[in-house]
């Protein structure tokens, strides 16, 4: 007996030896669309060669330099990633034209999470759930109980009006510039024409069935007064923003106003957390709705925001699939996702608690059920950012008003149709 388990574990080196010997030298690569983890993700990186000999090469974009145009370059040049991240379904259109889709529905990790990308049309689970992420009008909570303020009041508009008055005319007593930290210049049309307009898409729908105002867009029409009010909101977030960071100012300068205490509030999600974390913030923050309506919307948007595609046309997406198991199922996968990277985990088989400020609320959000769903990336293709972006920009620098806004967005949404 002794001797044939000498034999079998003998064995079963040989076989894992062999495997390894496979896999090592083997290189594959992943372009990701958050700067922000961009460190800890190639720090997982290094620990998954070490245990297995794949090197996997990290390419991050996000922030100023967009991930979309890039990703585009890398395949006009000829280079096939075989990992890269989509958003919404427009993204996956493109993705299922051009013959890059591998199917994933047999995966291990398929059953551990509720998020997962689904073919509409066929039922294919496609896409592997980077994270969940939220966000809502982040806040700085030792200075908004020093205003005197109580978030739960900032539900409706005018809960949102009155705490900003307030703390217009306890600037100094609170020693802060401005009320906001807003970016809505170039580079930064993400916050304004995807992540801002989801308010208007979204707020106050129930969460399963908010389909309503992201179908009337896609069909070349919008809700007037909805989105006379949304853009009386954003003309109240960009006029009591710094004029500086709001028109010129990108992500770092939009983040550092908040870090560095100038502002009350923030418009960003909980993927800050690893910025704040390197920028040594210890303040503790959380969220209060982008409450532009009358009624109460005590709510904020969560949803998996981008998901991994293996790429079919790569000739190693075997190994692509591998590795995305081992960050879905290991001790060390989840130990990036939520330690390193400050994510909040799609999968329900991760016990760690997010670290981050920002992903503790919208993980406390979200267990309330007080949520609303993203739509801003089933827009066509390049029209949040390329279209009605320059639009906020007009409305931030004051080029238009409110009216002018609103016309031009409605002019733009009907050329949809």
């Amino acid at each position: 007996m002794k001797r044939f388990f000498i034999i079998l574990m003998v064995f079963t080196a040989l076989v894992v030896f062999s495997a390894c010997s496979k896999s090592a030298g083997t290189e594959i690569l992943l372009v990701s669309n958050k700067i922000e983890i961009d460190g800890a993700l190639k720090a997982y990186a290094a620990v998954y060669q070490k245990q297995t000999g794949v090197k996997i090469n990290i390419r991050s974009f996000g922030g100023e330099n967009s991930y979309a145009p890039n990703l585009t370059a890398m395949f006009n040049a000829g280079t096939e990633p075989e990992i890269f991240v989509f958003e919404g379904i427009s993204g996956y259109e493109d993705a299922k034209r051009s013959g890059r889709v591998t199917d994933l529905s047999n995966e291990p990790w398929v059953n551990d999470t509720d998020v997962a990308f689904i073919d509409p049309e066929n039922g294919m689970i496609v896409g592997f759930p980077v994270a969940i992420e939220g966000w809502g009008l982040g806040y700085n909570k030792a200075l908004l109980a020093k205003a005197g303020i109580d978030p739960a009041s900032m539900t409706n508009i005018a809960g949102i009006r009155a705490a900003f008055n307030r703390i217009n005319s306890m600037k100094n007593e609170l020693g802060i510039e401005n009320v906001v930290s807003m970016a809505a210049g170039p580079g930064m049309t993400w916050v304004t024409g995807l992540h801002a307009l989801n308010g208007y898409l979204t707020l106050g729908l129930p969460y399963a069935d908010s389909d309503r105002y992201i179908d009337m867009l896609n069909a070349g029409s919008v809700d007037t007064t909805r989105l006379v009010r949304f853009a009386e909101y954003m003309d109240l977030l960009f006029r009591n923003s710094n004029r500086a960071t709001l028109l010129t100012g990108g992500y770092d300068q939009q983040l550092g106003d908040f870090a560095l205490e100038r502002t009350v509030f923030i418009h960003q999600g909980n993927w800050t957390d690893p910025t704040f974390k390197e920028l040594g913030v210890n303040f503790e923050m959380g969220y209060v709705p982008h409450a532009f309506l009358d009624e109460n919307t005590d709510g904020i948007f969560v949803g998996a925001p981008s998901y991994y595609l293996v790429n079919a046309k790569s000739a190693k997406a075997e190994e692509a699939m591998k590795f995305l198991n081992a960050l879905a199922s290991t001790a060390e996968g989840h130990n990036y996702m939520v330690n390193e990277a400050g994510m909040v985990p799609a999968f329900k088989s991760v016990t760690l608690q997010p670290p981050g400020q920002f992903s503790i609320a919208v993980q406390e959000w979200t267990s309330k059920g007080k949520i609303y769903s993203w739509k801003q990336n089933d827009m066509p293709d390049g029209f949040g950012m390329e279209t009605l972006g320059p639009i906020f920009s007009q409305l931030a620098s004051e080029q238009i008003g409110v009216s002018a806004f609103v016309r031009m967005v409605t002019s733009a949404v009907a050329s949809l149709r």
